[in-house]
């Protein structure tokens, strides 16, 4: 297992995006462009694909000890950053229930059709 997979793993276990893993390398001062980070998560054979160092995945490990702990001075709690991020992502209006839509689309003027080819059973 080489760093890429180690850095893919650990994107999809945490659920970052590629603006948020920029900002966890900034927090460690390493700046590195989104088109740069993403020829680390690309397949080996493709053309655009790019070893990660040891230095990138380092620093992308402590930023995120900062980022999930937060520094001495101004701990964290990581269970309350992981439940914040969850709970941002859902929506807080219901979702619209789409049949009472269609009803009220429908012309009720018309009556239903007994169709004279239709088999009995």
């Amino acid at each position: 297992m080489n760093n890429n997979d180690v850095f893919k793993k650990l994107r999809v276990a945490l659920k970052l995006r590629d603006d948020e893993i920029v900002d966890i390398l900034e927090l460690v001062d390493f700046k590195i462009s989104k088109s740069e980070l993403g020829a680390f998560f690309r397949k080996e054979d493709h053309p655009n694909y790019m070893d990660c160092g040891d230095q990138v995945l380092r620093n992308f490990l402590n930023g995120l000890v900062i980022h999930l702990r937060g520094t001495k001075e101004n701990p964290k709690e990581p269970s309350e950053v992981l439940s914040t991020r969850n709970t941002a992502k859902k929506p807080d209006a219901p979702k619209p229930v789409y049949k009472a839509i269609q009803r009220r689309k429908m012309d009720t003027d018309i009556s239903p059709v007994k169709y004279k080819n239709k088999k009995k059973s």
